[in-house]
């Protein structure tokens, strides 16, 4: 699956250079320090990157220097906050990282992200200050909000600058949106000011497992983009997100001043069938059990609270609960919730009909399964659950059902699917073909290995669309690449992503030395209580092999090209593998024995035709073209004018062109020659989407004659 971790960062690991003197950060004023926990996590991650890793990288100066680089970018890579003399001072590091990571020693990293925050702390504080400043809107001046590219700050006051125009672009945003009036001047005034209060409540509750999850991502992104490393509670959150599951009471929680509010109520959870909180509810205490004691969780860190409200299916929590609407004063309400499994629908794979009116004059009815990732509940599989949740075992039910329905095609829809399980993507693939070579694995040693499907039968053997984009990748390029590969079915849309690499999740606990894991639980803090569930010391999810198409070919940076190919709005050499600095290349193995099951080639130099008439004399082409174009200004964009009439002109503008596109929009969605159409008008018109099915109503017609 994509790299999901909370800072963006491309980062480069270790250097075996002469170390220094530690940096003293018991001098330093209220410093966030690494734990003896936390270095021997670094020294273990770096053995498994020298033993194990696929990707043989020397640990040398130069790795250094990355490791040094992503560091600063991680912390500050818009460049508003760190001094140019802080970078001078931080320079000392730059060829020493690596072997402090190799012994353990994080005091120069932690001194890095320390002078951060207190700089982040500070233009925060300026920030608050310059919200009563006296500004004049009239003024011609230009915010640049995009730093990348510019110097650091030479000095305090440049900085000053910069955020006093920060503050006065914050308050003509909420002026633009106002009525102007006095009153609501002052609460323009407020809200900001209370804004940057929370984020500075924020930044202070930042903890040295925080610092440690983003000092540890700048080790692994060295070696490669998708090995990481994450802290219990983001192992465990990474963990559920593969399962599609957790145990809990089944709602989404957010942080809103301080106070843990419910942002979402999952359907079929706890929650939901219980009717026990609603959207806006604040949680402002938990106990454990029937009869625990209440903790006061106001001001808790989100993850902390989290913590103590998930927990093992059939246990008992009891929260206290102040109503949505109810002043914080108000008299709590107890709620007491059996946990449970909660499975998030929202991210399961889905199905639909829509019904498409062919060049021919013919209606077909087109299945479209929309798969947001590839999932598996590994804990239930391994438990032997029959009734664990997976990718497969839904996507055939749909399969079933869309064939009761006696749908002409099905298509399924990958984009943005970033990936997730292998054994998934192949079991999957094996719902479309009757057993045969799905992949191939090479490891660390060149071995390499043929993952097939073995089980006869297909669950569905009519004509098939495979949909992706940009930010389709790993575990759907697999299976995209295995559809074509077999001539099974037509690939829509763009050029994928082009991640060819496999990870495997390794708890940490089964690297750390017992001796070392019995002389850290001597000296941990029993207060701050871990997820339940998750591995004591965090995972690594590292590249351990490197995966291939059955014809041979990786799908390593080059992705895999449709059939049917459509603009893309992204640019290749700003998303995806390509765009990696520390990506592995594209190589080629042999192929393995397989036998297609049809030869497309005609078939779909017929569709492409057909498809390349309709987009010319489509008006939504158009507008997919003007996206394109629009991101690309966009991307080139760094400022925005200070001047109150001429930025409302702008947007005012940009608001009647987006009002007139979208009436055409939803004037296309009605003209559509299909009927039976699921989608809401008001919904907006896909049409990527909509084209591919006129694609599928052509391969229909086409097989069929």
């Amino acid at each position: 699956m994509l790299k999901k971790v909370f800072f963006a960062l491309f980062v480069v690991a270790i250097a075996a250079c002469g170390s220094k003197p530690r940096v003293n950060l018991d001098a330093e004023v209220g410093a966030l320090q690494p734990t003896a926990e936390h270095a021997v996590i670094a020294k273990d991650v770096v053995g498994l990157f020298e033993s194990v890793s696929y990707k043989k990288v020397p640990f040398n100066d130069s790795i250094s220097s990355i490791i040094f680089d992503n560091l600063i970018n991680a912390v500050d890579q818009g460049k508003n906050y760190l001094l140019q003399s802080d970078i001078d001072e931080f320079e000392q590091y730059r060829g020493t990282l690596a072997q402090d990571f190799r012994d353990g020693d994080l005091s120069a990293a932690y001194h890095i992200f320390n002078v951060y925050l207190e700089r982040y702390l500070g233009r925060l504080d300026y920030a608050i200050e310059q919200v009563d400043a006296p500004h004049d809107f009239s003024v011609d001046e230009v915010y640049v909000y995009n730093r990348e590219n510019e110097n650091w700050f030479a000095s305090e006051a440049e900085a000053d600058e910069q955020w006093r125009k920060r503050v006065k672009y914050d308050l003509l945003n909420l002026r633009i949106s106002s009525d102007g009036s006095d009153s609501t001047a002052a609460k323009q005034k407020e809200t900001l000011t209370n804004r940057y209060k929370n984020l500075i409540s924020m930044a202070k509750k930042t903890d040295n497992n925080e610092a440690f999850q983003v000092i540890m991502a700048a080790l692994t992104d060295a070696i490669d983009p998708h090995t990481s490393y994450f802290n219990p509670y983001f192992a465990q959150r990474f963990n559920e997100e593969m399962a599609n599951t957790f145990e809990g009471i089944g709602a989404r929680l957010t942080i809103e001043n301080e106070v843990v509010k419910v942002a979402d109520v999952i359907v079929g959870g706890p929650v939901y069938r219980e009717k026990a909180l609603q959207i806006d509810d604040r949680i402002i205490g938990v106990a454990q059990g029937e009869d625990g004691e209440f903790e006061d969780i106001i001001g808790w860190k989100l993850d902390h609270a989290v913590t103590k409200i998930k927990g093992p299916k059939g246990t008992v929590v009891r929260l206290k609960i102040i109503p949505a609407g109810q002043e914080l004063t108000a008299e709590p309400k107890i709620v007491s919730l059996t946990r449970d499994r909660v499975v998030i629908e929202d991210e399961s794979a889905k199905r639909e009909i829509k019904e498409v009116v062919g060049d021919d004059g013919k209606t077909y009815r087109v299945g479209i399964i929309s798969l947001p990732k590839f999932y598996i509940d590994f804990e239930a599989y391994r438990r032997n659950d029959p009734n664990y949740k997976s990718t497969t075992r839904d996507v055939r039910l749909l399969l079933d059902s869309l064939k009761q329905d006696s749908v002409d095609a099905v298509v399924m829809d990958l984009r943005f699917n970033g990936g997730g399980s292998l054994q998934e993507s192949i079991e999957l693939t094996g719902l479309f073909i009757d057993n045969g070579p799905v992949v191939q694995v090479r490891d660390t040693r060149d071995r390499i290995e043929v993952n097939s499907d073995r089980e006869s039968g297909v669950a569905w053997d009519g004509p098939l669309g495979v949909i992706i984009n940009r930010f389709s990748a790993s575990a759907s390029e697999i299976f995209a690449a295995a559809i074509q590969d077999y001539g099974r079915g037509i690939i829509l849309g763009s050029q994928s992503y082009g991640k060819g690499t496999v990870q495997s999740a390794i708890d940490m606990s089964r690297v750390i030395s017992p001796i070392d894991q019995l002389s850290l639980k001597a000296h941990a803090n029993e207060d701050e209580g871990l997820p339940a569930g998750a591995p004591q010391f965090g995972q690594i999810n590292i590249t351990l092999a490197k995966f291939y198409r059955i014809t041979g070919s990786s799908t390593q940076h080059k992705g895999v090209e449709p059939d049917i190919v459509f603009p893309s709005v992204y640019a290749a050499d700003k998303y995806g593998e390509s765009s990696e600095p520390s990506a592995l290349p594209w190589d080629q193995i042999s192929a393995t024995d397989f036998a297609p099951v049809a030869d497309l080639g005609s078939i779909i130099g017929q569709l492409a035709a057909k498809h390349q008439t309709r987009m010319e004399d489509a008006p939504a082409y158009g507008f997919l073209l003007e996206d394109i174009e629009t991101m690309k200004k966009q991307e080139t964009e760094t400022s925005v004018t200070l001047m109150e009439e001429q930025l409302k002109k702008e947007r005012e503008e940009n608001r009647l062109k987006r009002k007139g596109r979208t009436e055409a929009l939803q004037q296309l969605q009605i003209n559509l020659p299909r009927s039976g159409a699921t989608t809401a008008v008001d919904e907006g018109l896909d049409f990527i989407q909509e084209e591919s099915l006129a694609v599928m109503a052509d391969y229909v017609a086409l097989e069929r004659k």
